[in-house]
């Protein structure tokens, strides 16, 4: 499974949380970007329990203030079964 989380941080601790989550093996994706979030995170994960602990993570990891998570649909692009 594939989901899409979007994180925003305390300004200033962008690149350390990036480096950071560089080192997960489940971050298949990372970038900073501007607007309302401040970095954007793709994961890949077994299953939903996976994102739970996946968010659960992040939310502990200091200087980051919320997560927004999008999970990919199955038959949508999610899966070898679309």
């Amino acid at each position: 499974m594939q989901t899409y989380i979007l994180l925003t941080c305390n300004p200033g601790y962008e690149k350390e949380i990036i480096t950071h989550l560089k080192s997960m093996k489940e971050v298949t994706e990372i970038n900073g970007i501007w607007g309302k979030y401040d970095i954007f995170v793709k994961v890949s994960h077994g299953t939903p329990l996976g994102l739970d602990k996946m968010v659960e993570i992040f939310r502990n990891i200091e200087n980051i203030t919320s997560t927004y998570s999008l999970p990919v649909l199955f038959g949508q692009g999610g899966s070898i079964d679309d």
